[in-house]
């Protein structure tokens, strides 16, 4: 098994945190450019997709908790390499803090040992959460950080 955690304290609230993760508007303006296809509701299927039109990563919603869990069945769908391992888990959980900020941790993990997309996602989630940080925190993103893969 491979696995990457990763925790950020971000001083919001837990609902602006969690409309933030969800909505597709929102999420565009911190995951440069990328948006999220789902109901949100559990068994519902999932896709990110690149400001291209391309199909990021799928998968399917496999627990819902608002505001407080989203837990995701997660495949990468356009770098047949990662394509190759299979189905991975990214769960993602807030917590209030008694400081006036949330607490988000997130658990991405496959069972797939020396896995290439956890060490995809290990540079990947630190960049996307810093940038909704200092969205949520400052009014503004720090800007493109990220190569859209497949491009040059």
């Amino acid at each position: 098994m491979s696995k990457f955690v990763y925790v950020s304290y971000i001083r919001t609230d837990i609902y602006k945190l969690w409309k933030a993760l969800l909505e597709p508007e929102f999420t565009k303006q911190y995951w440069f450019g990328v948006v999220q296809e789902c109901n949100w509701k559990a068994g519902s299927p999932w896709k990110m997709i690149l400001p291209d039109g391309r199909v990021a990563d799928a998968g399917e919603v496999l627990e819902i908790d608002p505001p407080r869990k989203l837990v995701l069945k997660w495949q990468n769908q356009f770098m047949p390499e990662l394509t190759a391992e299979g189905y991975s888990r990214a769960t993602i959980e807030l917590e209030t803090q008694e400081n006036g900020t949330v607490k988000l941790s997130i658990n991405h993990e496959i069972d797939v040992e020396n896995s290439k997309l956890i060490t995809a996602v290990s540079g990947g989630w630190p960049k996307i959460i810093s940038n909704l940080k200092s969205l949520l925190e400052t009014g503004q993103t720090f800007g493109p950080i990220a190569k859209v893969p497949g491009k040059t």
